[in-house]
């Protein structure tokens, strides 16, 4: 499958939110080439060249932070609404961070030249590409502030219910190790938080997969940050103003 045309442009194809909100002729210059995105697919590595941006139409990414002991922490996560290495459009040549595929799904690639060629034009690429970057910074914004105020089944709670809904499954599979990796949390408080949430009748786990029985009770069970994050994430195309709780 090649790159895309004004001929084959069909903006309901696409999924992705960037995408779907773009003119043929701006697909067409941006040269997609669809690629799959296999759990643990390395999309940027700490320290190397920022070569493709890469459109999520499914599956989520996880940006992490990694510390002199080895361990990591997310930072960010990419889900339909994104596009990755956006960074080196203003700039950045070499990836801060590691950001790496965690539930597998499928996108575009596009070329990190093609892509700053159309940047530069300041037209509607520019505009929804800086909307996006205004919408990152608000998720790191309240995810920091949320790791430092809220408990852990609070951060849980919310972790696994903007996961499913990037994810669009109430199914996840990963083992709870890494979800304390991701939430920078003690294997045996994660454990724990789990085991509350599966007496509450909230979740079920087994054989590294969770499943989302109740996520009314888990919005119950989150902090504010969720509807903070999640309507930043659902709506950042269509206005300016932040949510207020």
């Amino acid at each position: 499958m090649g790159n895309f045309t004004n001929s084959d442009f069909n903006p309901a194809r696409f999924k992705n939110t960037i995408l779907r909100h773009l003119p043929a002729s701006v697909i067409e210059n941006l040269h997609l080439t669809p690629v799959a995105l296999p759990v643990g697919r390395s999309l940027e590595a700490i320290g190397g060249v920022i070569r493709n941006l890469y459109f999520v139409e499914e599956g989520v990414g996880s940006m992490t932070t990694t510390f002199k002991d080895g361990s990591e922490a997310e930072v960010s996560m990419f889900g339909y609404e994104s596009v990755i290495g956006v960074s080196a459009l203003m700039g950045t040549k070499h990836s801060l961070n590691r950001i790496y595929m965690q539930i597998e799904g499928r996108g575009f690639a596009c070329p990190i030249e093609h892509a700053r060629q159309e940047f530069r034009l300041c037209g509607e690429f520019q505009h929804l590409c800086l909307r996006y970057v205004q919408m990152q910074l608000t998720q790191l914004a309240q995810s920091a502030g949320c790791g430092v105020k809220h408990s852990v089944d609070q951060r849980m709670a919310r972790w696994l219910l903007i996961t499913s809904d990037r994810a669009q499954s109430d199914t996840l599979k990963f083992s709870q190790e890494f979800l304390a990796s991701m939430l920078g949390s003690r294997r045996t408080s994660i454990s724990l938080a789990a085991h509350r949430f599966k007496l509450a009748g909230l979740v079920d786990y087994r054989h590294g997969t969770i499943q989302l029985l109740n996520k009314e009770g888990l919005r119950e069970s989150s902090c504010e940050c969720y509807s903070v994050v999640k309507e930043h994430l659902d709506n950042y195309i269509e206005f300016d103003a932040g949510f207020v709780v």
